[in-house]
């Protein structure tokens, strides 16, 4: 609303009781659509079409609705590839990402809005039923702020918004007397305990039962939390304190808004990622529209269409400013620094951002927006839907798609605010691609990579909430829809919240006056509407003159890709090697290298060194090839390196006559049992047979109740865990098969997985170089029995256990359930390689980094990669690690011999006790350091 009350400058005059609505805006708040202006690069799609479309669109969610309601309900979520319903506790936990479920049948709720806008009244009626007979909101659960907000909450009033607009409407919910509301307000109640910090910032979980810091709520201890996080709470507890006259909800959400505005970087007026919530300092101080921050823009924008408060666009406008000047680098958006913000912080962009374009539709900004949403849709051609992250040279960074919504959400704004027919073409094509490729027999599942097709056993409820009423709409026509949408907004979970909440209980003050804008330049500010003519000019062709530059922007940027091997199948061809695939001891792979020009170069440090002559390759094709795969192989290296590195974890002799004093820094595992979490695991050691660990055990008996010894090689790491845990090995110890390496000279890395699910694997796993290796095995031919712990860090030697003559009797301890471990600097053998797998998001709209990069791809710190005249940028990689495993095949039958290890001559205890002290004290310092 403008300071007038009405809208200047365009001829659109805004009545008390508006009807702006986000759906149909084309600029700032005023409701003037240039939906006549249609572009010749795309034919009108006729009525017939759209309502064909439109049909496709209530079958697809049918689908998906029908069989959560029949497999998964009452549970949070489907699991679309299993058939059944995702609880929380029931299955293995996949970390933040599971913050979202409460064991409130997430997914009924957050469908709620979402039937009625597609007509479904009848399932409404029932699904309200469901709601208020079987939903329970008192549970003992840790559960996220921010999505239990956007999703639940958000539902709950979504729903009861639209209950009472039917009622009103006399067909239906005639017995509704405000429950979901009721229901609304328990929550609301529920969550304002997170506020209580000194800087109003909420905390970013909470227990629903017993809320924070109490010892049986398990949460309150956090610091930290992410703009977003905070900064999205306005819509949905101004709509709770509007619709109830329970003025504390808006009050809270305010608070934590002014706090966020107050702590911006005051030269660059942009906000971090990651605040912590009791000083107000950074934590992370990259800035974007992506991840971690967006839709705390998008809230303050929006919270000035719906409570008509000045303040939230003063604050847009200026970090839309800012925004422009810094991030935008059209058609990217991408991260920079808060303080020095002509540095970018990254070199990749995150599939979150989708929904900037969109925004920019509302602000009012359709160039940009036309520019990156093309740029979006190209990518998504590239790939069949968006990649978690891609670079800024539209390469595959994060593989992974759990069926996001915000680019059908922009392309659904455009659309509306054009005219243009091009935009339905793109939401058909959203449709095949979703029909095509992550249609289930149970529903939709979410892709585990773009890149292979391959699926992830997860339909988030933000599919339901979102993807199909944003689809559903783009196609409608305003007779197909039984309300004026109009009427309503969208929260950022696509929930409809009434306009006309504006002027209702404004107990609030209108008026920011914890915050001063003197500072502010009020001529940054646009007061009226921009002119349609001024947004469309004349020319027919205005929006496709934007799109035709951007029209082969990503495949001028990437080589060749999946459209590549799609083709390559068809043909009957095989497909161009893949550097995930690639094992050093297939001679099949070796040979497939050579022909792409690729080489192999031995180091003296055990490394294997990649070096491409692409006038060796056979044919141009080859070395295409060649250079795709060296491209992959450095991404998959380098992918993905932590900032920090772990400390490592010990093996430690404690058998006489050592008694402890022998303890050998080992690397950890990404599976198996964390010893940093759990009791240390003690027993006696056994070598495997065979050796390498690759296949069934053939002494199952020698190994029973120990900790198993295996050769690293000819297979991957979970591959051998699981065989020696088959055989009733109650831990593992792998030594390496490069003679001479040791941990005082090569770094210390992490064994990475397989690339599927390792939950199963509940024993602990610790890595040895050789030299450390070879102590225990020169122990073994001393000693019969040798008996060490494997834990965290060493343990104090007992001095009783000294005094005895004979080693202690095997170990009865039991191994305790796994849990898989973040990722710190690994290295992933030739042919004990990791497929790599993703973990999942922090939550829906906040960033995959931190906890979710954490954990990933193996990055190594063991891979050298160059190519001659070629850039060596990665190129839809996944991850992999280079390292001595390359021999000649002779070489490699030979080590897979179980005695090979074992031929370097025994030498007395006391020659090397030195080496001893040597490692205990670098052990030492290693764990001071946290290497």
């Amino acid at each position: 609303m403008s300071k007038a009350g009405g809208c200047r400058g365009c001829g659109c005059r805004v009545p008390q009781r508006a009807s702006w609505s986000l759906v149909a805006a084309t600029a700032a708040l005023c409701l003037v659509l240039a939906t006549s202006v249609c572009t010749a690069g795309a034919a009108p799609m006729s009525r017939e079409e759209k309502q064909k479309l439109g049909n496709q669109v209530l079958e697809m969610f049918d689908h998906a609705y029908g069989n959560y309601m029949e497999h998964a309900y009452p549970a949070d979520e489907l699991m679309p590839l299993t058939c059944r319903g995702r609880v929380r506790g029931q299955e293995p936990s996949r970390g933040d990402v599971d913050d979202a479920l409460g064991k409130f049948s997430l997914t009924l709720i957050d469908s709620l809005d979402t039937l009625v806008v597609l007509n479904k009244t009848k399932e409404f009626e029932d699904a309200v039923r469901k709601v208020l007979r079987d939903v329970n909101l008192d549970n003992d659960v840790v559960v996220s702020v921010f999505e239990t907000n956007i999703r639940v909450l958000g539902g709950l009033l979504g729903g009861h918004s639209l209950a009472i607009m039917l009622k009103e409407k006399g067909e239906h919910m005639q017995w509704y007397n405000d429950e979901l509301l009721h229901m609304a307000k328990q929550l609301g109640y529920k969550l304002l305990p997170a506020f209580n910090t000194t800087s109003g910032l909420p905390y970013p979980r909470i227990n629903l039962k017993f809320g924070i810091r109490k010892p049986e709520a398990r949460t309150g201890t956090e610091t930290d939390t992410c703009t977003a996080c905070a900064g999205t709470l306005i819509l949905e507890f101004a709509a709770l304190s509007r619709f109830t006259g329970a003025t504390i909800f808006e009050e809270y959400a305010r608070k934590a808004l002014d706090f966020l505005w107050e702590k911006r970087q005051r030269s660059s007026n942009l906000v971090g990622v990651t605040i912590n919530i009791h000083t107000g300092d950074w934590v992370r101080k990259d800035s974007g529209v992506g991840a971690g921050i967006d839709s705390y823009y998008e809230y303050l924008l929006k919270a000035y269409v719906l409570l008509g408060d000045d303040s939230f666009l003063e604050r847009f406008n200026t970090h839309y400013d800012a925004i422009m000047r810094y991030i935008s680098q059209p058609p990217l958006l991408l991260d920079v620094h808060i303080h020095k913000p002509m540095l970018n912080a990254r070199t990749w962009m995150d599939a979150l951002l989708a929904f900037f374009p969109g925004l920019q539709v509302l602000k009012g900004d359709i160039r940009p927006a036309i520019e990156t949403h093309e740029m979006l849709y190209q990518v998504i051609k590239k790939h069949n839907f968006l990649p978690e992250a891609f670079t800024t040279d539209f390469r595959v960074h994060w593989a992974q798609h759990p069926l996001r919504p915000e680019f059908a959400e922009s392309t659904y704004f455009l659309y509306k605010a054009t005219g243009d027919p091009y935009y339905l073409e793109v939401g058909k094509t959203l449709i095949e691609n979703l029909n095509k490729y992550a249609r289930v027999p149970c529903g939709f599942a979410a892709m585990k990579d773009v890149r292979t097709g391959s699926h992830e056993d997860r339909m988030d409820s933000f599919f339901l909430a979102e993807m199909f009423k944003y689809l559903y709409l783009l196609f409608a026509d305003k007779e197909d829809i039984i309300f004026d949408i109009e009427d309503y907004i969208f929260t950022t979970e696509a929930h409809l919240l009434p306009l006309w909440l504006s002027t209702t209980n404004r107990s609030i003050s209108k008026k920011n006056t914890t915050s001063e804008y003197t500072e502010l330049d009020d001529s940054n500010f646009d007061w009226t509407c921009p002119n349609t003519q001024i947004l469309f000019p004349n020319d027919p062709l205005y929006a496709q003159s934007i799109r035709e530059p951007l029209k082969n922007v990503v495949d001028k940027s990437c080589p060749r890709g999946i459209i590549r091997v799609e083709e390559s199948f068809r043909s009957g061809a095989k497909p161009p090697l893949r550097a995930r695939d690639f094992m050093a001891t297939n001679p099949e792979h070796l040979e497939i290298l050579k022909k792409m020009g690729v080489s192999l170069i031995h180091l003296k440090d055990g490394r294997v060194q990649l070096v491409q002559h692409a006038i060796q390759a056979a044919s141009s094709i080859d070395a295409e090839d060649g250079l795709r795969f060296m491209q992959e192989m450095i991404e998959l290296s380098s992918q993905q390196q932590k900032e920090q590195q772990l400390p490592p974890r010990a093996v430690q002799i404690i058998s006489h006559p050592f008694f402890g004093r022998v303890v050998l820094t080992a690397g950890p595992a990404q599976f198996g049992l964390d010893l940093s979490k759990h009791k240390e695991t003690r027993g006696f050691v056994a070598s495997s047979k065979p050796y390498n660990g690759c296949s069934e055990l053939t002494n199952p008996e020698a190994v029973m109740g120990k900790i198993a010894l295996i050769q690293r090689g000819q297979c991957m790491f979970a591959e051998k865990a699981r065989n020696i845990q088959n055989a009733g090995a109650i831990g593992g110890i792998v030594i390496d098969d490069n003679e001479g390496s040791s941990s005082d000279t090569a770094p210390l890395f992490q064994m990475a997985g397989d690339g599927k699910d390792t939950d199963d694997i509940k024993i602990p796993m610790l890595f040895l170089f050789s030299k450390e290796g070879s102590i225990i095995l020169d122990a073994i031919r001393e000693h019969e029995q040798v008996e060490v712990l494997l834990s965290d860090k060493a343990r104090d030697r007992d001095p009783e256990m000294e005094n005895e003559d004979q080693p202690s009797s095997e170990n009865d301890s039991q191994n305790q359930s796994a849990e898989q471990m973040l990722s710190l600097s690994q290295t992933v053998d030739l042919a004990d390689k990791e497929s790599p797998e993703h973990p999942a998001d922090s939550h829906s709209e906040a960033s995959p980094s931190d906890s979710e990069e954490a954990a990933g791809f193996a990055p190594s710190e063991q891979i050298s990669g160059s190519t001659e005249n070629h850039e060596t940028t990665s190129l839809d990689g996944e991850c992999t690690d280079l390292d001595n495993q390359v021999q000649e095949q002779s070489e490699t039958e030979e080590d897979s011999s179980p005695n090979v290890s074992w031929g370097t001559k025994a030498q007395p205890i006391d020659s090397i006790l030195a080496d001893w002290n040597e490692d205990i004290e670098a052990f030492e310092m290693m764990e001071k350091d946290e290497l």
